[in-house]
Parts: C-alpha cells; sequence; structure tokens
C-alpha cells in the first residue's frame, strides 16, 4: 500500500510535481512576473456571499506596472489575438506605435470601463499640469477581461476606478498572489476552479560580448477550457478524472454544461526586443496555453501581450518636423531569440498550472458551487508516468 500523500496548502506545481518537465530552463528567484527587474503587480479581489437580497460576488483587479514610472517612460510591446471574444483596449495604439505607456489592468468583462477611468484618475492626479491644473498629455489605458459571470454577479458591477488607483499606489515587486486573486479572482479553467497564475525563466544571453542573463515570464488570468482536455505535462489528466468520477453514461450531460471561455497572457522579459519581435513573442503563449488543452474555441478571448523593460522611452521628447535621432536602441538578433520565444512557452505553461493549484473551492450566485483541482487525485494519477 503506498503511502499518504502529504500536501501542503495551495502548493505551485514545482513543489507539488517535482518530477514534472516544464521546459530546459531555470526559474527565476520568484518563479514569478517580478522577477523582471522593475515590473510590479498588485492584485486585488472581492468576495461576498450570497444573501436573501443579494447574489454572491468573487471578482477583482490585477494591475501590472512595466515599470514605476510608467507614464514618462515607455516600453516597447506587441499582442497576438489567438481568438477575438474578447477585449484588450489601446491595441490599435500598440499596433500603430509599439510603445505602451499604461499599466496593464486585469478584470472581469463588465469592469473594463471602471479600471480604464482608473488609469486616468491616477494619471490626472500625479501628471495634470501644476500650474493650471489641466490635462495637456495624451494617454491609452490598456485593460483586459475575461468574463468571471458563473462564480460572480459581474451586473453588481462592483469594480471601482478607486480600485486601480490604490493598485497602482500599491505595486510591488512581491511574487504574484495566485489562484483566487485579483482579476482571476471568480474564474474557472478546465472545469476548475481557475484564476490568476505566474511563472518565470532565466536565460544566459551575450550583449555585445558580455555575458548576461535575461528574463522571461508570464502571468496568466485563466477562464477557459473543458475539464476532458486538462493535460500536467502532456498526461490527459482531465480525461482520466472525468473517466475515473462517471462513465460513459453522463457523457452527453457534461458536454451541455461544457464551459469555454478566456484567457489573458501577459508576458514580461527585460530582454531588448523590438515590437515585432515582441508580438512574436507573444504568439509563444499559444503554445504553452495548447500544452495544457486550449485550444482557442469560438467564444473564448485569448488575448496575449508581451512587454519589454530593456528600453526607455521618452512620452514626450520636444517635437521637431525634422526626424530626430537621439536614442540608439539594441535588440536581440532573430537568429539567436529562440531561447526566449522558448522560456515564454514555458512560462505560460506553468503560470496556468501555477492559477490551477493555487485556486480554492468557491461558491457564486444561486449556489454554483466550483472545485478546485483535487491535488491528492493529480499526484496518484501521475505516479504512473512521472
Amino acid at each position: 500500500m503506498s503511502k499518504p500523500i502529504s500536501i501542503p496548502p495551495r502548493p505551485r506545481v514545482q513543489d507539488l510535481l517535482p518530477k514534472l518537465h516544464i521546459g530546459r530552463y531555470r526559474t527565476g528567484p520568484l518563479n514569478s512576473l517580478t522577477d523582471v527587474p522593475g515590473v510590479l503587480v498588485h492584485t486585488q479581489s472581492i468576495n461576498r456571499p450570497s444573501t436573501e437580497n443579494t447574489h454572491a460576488v468573487n471578482t477583482g483587479v490585477t494591475t501590472i506596472l512595466p515599470r514605476r514610472d510608467w507614464f514618462s517612460h515607455g516600453c516597447y510591446a506587441g499582442y497576438f489575438r489567438f481568438n477575438g471574444s474578447g477585449e484588450m483596449t489601446g491595441s490599435h495604439w500598440l499596433d500603430e506605435t509599439g510603445l505602451l505607456n499604461s499599466p496593464i489592468i486585469l478584470t472581469n468583462s463588465f469592469s473594463v470601463g471602471p479600471c480604464y477611468s482608473g488609469i486616468y484618475e491616477y494619471a490626472i492626479r500625479e501628471y495634470r499640469n501644476k500650474d493650471t491644473g489641466l490635462v495637456d498629455w495624451f494617454l491609452l489605458p490598456v485593460v483586459a477581461e475575461t468574463c468571471d459571470l458563473f462564480l460572480n454577479d459581474i451586473g453588481a458591477m462592483v469594480v471601482t476606478p478607486d480600485m486601480v488607483v490604490r493598485g497602482i499606489d500599491e505595486a510591488s515587486a512581491d511574487p504574484v498572489k495566485e489562484g483566487n486573486t485579483g482579476g482571476g479572482t471568480g474564474m474557472m479553467c478546465h472545469g476548475f476552479k481557475g484564476g490568476t497564475g505566474s511563472s518565470s525563466r532565466v536565460i544566459d544571453a551575450v550583449s555585445f560580448g558580455v555575458g548576461v542573463k535575461y528574463t522571461v515570464a508570464a502571468l496568466v488570468q485563466a477562464n477557459y477550457g473543458a475539464k476532458r482536455d486538462l493535460r500536467f505535462g502532456g498526461f490527459p489528466v482531465g480525461r482520466l478524472m472525468e473517466e475515473q468520477e462517471k462513465g460513459p453514461e453522463s457523457e452527453e450531460a457534461d458536454a451541455a454544461k461544457a464551459k469555454d471561455g478566456s484567457i489573458i497572457v501577459v508576458i514580461a522579459t527585460d530582454a531588448p526586443l523590438h515590437p515585432k519581435q515582441l508580438q512574436r513573442l507573444a504568439k509563444r503563449a499559444t503554445v504553452g496555453l495548447s500544452r495544457v488543452g486550449g485550444w482557442g474555441s469560438n467564444s473564448s478571448g485569448d488575448i496575449f501581450i508581451a512587454f519589454s523593460t530593456a528600453e526607455k522611452i521618452p512620452r514626450a521628447p520636444d517635437f521637431n518636423w525634422k526626424p530626430t535621432v537621439e536614442q540608439k536602441v539594441g535588440v536581440v538578433q532573430d537568429v539567436t531569440i529562440n531561447a526566449i520565444f522558448e522560456c515564454a512557452a514555458d512560462a505560460t505553461e506553468e503560470a496556468i498550472y501555477n492559477a490551477l493549484l493555487g485556486a480554492e473551492d468557491m461558491e457564486g450566485p444561486q449556489g454554483l458551487k466550483v472545485k478546485a483541482l483535487d491535488h491528492s487525485k493529480l499526484v496518484t494519477m501521475l505516479e504512473r508516468f512521472l
């Protein structure tokens, strides 16, 4: 008889499954998006149980700052739309310029507006003209969403602009809080409780003949997929769990309940990449997503954004009709970029695992209950493979 499995509460995947192979590169010290120097994150959650007169509320906001002085100095960025049933504001300007001069805010589908306003409220408070009190600058906020209506009274519209202001003020380099946190508070993933997850990778590189290290990291807001498609390390654990739990007679009923949905992936790096390379990097999130079992259903909003902190691009250099060069920009050579692509896929895959493993059971409106992934069952199932 095998020994009972001792599992700490809400472990991360590398703690729970140390033999699971997720790529060739080592993690950063925190194994989190905040391993990229200068990147700051903050999560806020709202949890209110149902009462006689109200429905359960489970939602929140995740705030990501590419750098503390995001307003004055932009980053190069690019994005990729794997499937477009979702929203990420500011994307047209990213297409046009390849510049990110905004926090990235993640929330639920009905709260894009308040979060958009919250970025403006912070910027107005900090950067309005001190002499006139007027705004004399241009800003397009970046806000992305996934839909939490199964576990949240989304129509209650509880997210407010001040939550974004607070998130920007309090964002830190601490490890990202995972599971039922921030914008991922009320999300589901592969039939289990989903939410927020993160991971990072470190690469040895060469910059102008000198050895350096670059970090590539991902943060996900995972709210997609059916249980039958879930894989860990390529092993079909979701299908095997369904077979154990039910049986063929319930397949039709389960199909009627199958949930597809959305995922937002934010990839950060300090490797010097130009906007086109960052678009390519964002695409590699698709590889990590597919390894876990996502395939981009018709109603899924699968939108991925990547940014590099390597360059500080001034917001408002002096205007001149003559084309003016005042900054030299280094970039990774395309023929040497493969390790960065690989790490983006690996970090995305692991971030989804961490979102699943960090989540906890949740009850939503009308008594709908969603269970977190059973850690003991997962470990037992994978023992024969690992």
